[in-house]
């Protein structure tokens, strides 16, 4: 994975400061992502993780700080125009449009790529069509990817959990984003459900799905930089680069897995004072 120093940073945060009235959400969060890394955000409820999320992502507005995106300063640009640039995401609880199927919910995600304009998409023709087609295969990839295809055509409110987050990973992934932002994407699934989620997220990041000879960039090349929240610490240890702590909103420790492990302030957030000395 992740092993040049002369790696760029995909995405900065650097001092970020997001509070509701009294509530102190994050205070001066700092961390960077690079080019090639699974970073993996923990910490007990509550601690800010999703709300670092939604701060890079545009949702929320911190009072403080400054974002980057591929050096890019990014707070105050419209979420619309950080999906343009390359940043998809995940939600903890599934954002999906529960009234059209799986195969329609991934096709939204094309609409921002679409380059024709309103005449030439009413008319449908010529390179009207032809764009079409190209985003339709894309979906259809995904789809094959994800092994989604029995669903395709059901409607998203009527399918179980586990294969609605299967299903906004793959809206996520139609995006053709550089940069994936994972809120508990495995939050709710059984072990098996897991283990799956895991080799997609493992397979997108690596691009190994250049195996099956798709045409898309994004299986063909991958998704070099992952964010993911997760509370279940042996996907976390086993799937991640680096790991970062946050408590009540602060970073409270940062490295490899094998050293976050053994951090005695981790230790101590996590499973209380007492723990600390076993």
């Amino acid at each position: 994975m992740s092993n040049s120093s002369e790696d760029t940073a995909k995405i900065r945060v650097d001092n970020i400061c997001l509070s509701f009235g009294a509530l102190n959400a994050l205070v001066d969060v700092n961390v960077e992502v690079k080019e090639s890394e699974i970073l993996a955000i923990i910490g007990p409820n509550g601690a800010g993780k999703t709300c670092l999320l939604n701060c890079i992502s545009g949702y929320y507005h911190p009072q403080r700080g400054k974002i980057y995106f591929d050096g890019l300063p990014i707070l105050g640009m419209p979420t619309y125009k950080r999906a343009k640039m390359g940043i998809a995401r995940t939600f903890q609880n599934v954002e999906l449009f529960t009234g059209l199927t799986a195969l329609d919910n991934l096709l939204a995600a094309r609409h921002m790529r679409y380059k024709y304009g309103v005449l030439a998409g009413g008319l449908y023709f010529g390179p009207a069509h032809d764009e079409e087609i190209r985003h339709r295969r894309l979906v259809e990839e995904i789809i094959d990817f994800l092994e989604i295809e029995p669903i395709r055509d059901v409607p998203v409110a009527v399918l179980p959990y586990g294969l609605r987050k299967r299903v906004e990973l793959g809206r996520a992934l139609a995006m053709e984003p550089k940069l994936i932002l994972l809120d508990e994407p495995m939050a709710g699934m059984n072990v098996e459900e897991k283990e799956d989620m895991a080799r997609f997220i493992l397979d997108i990041f690596e691009g190994q799905a250049a195996v099956r000879e798709y045409n898309s960039d994004v299986l063909r090349k991958g998704v070099k930089t992952i964010v993911l929240i997760e509370h279940d610490m042996g996907v976390v240890m086993d799937i991640a680069d680096r790991i970062m702590v946050l408590d009540f909103g602060r970073k409270i420790a940062e490295g490899p897995p094998s050293v976050i492990r053994t951090d005695a302030n981790v230790i101590k957030a996590y499973l209380g004072q007492e723990a600390q000395a076993v």
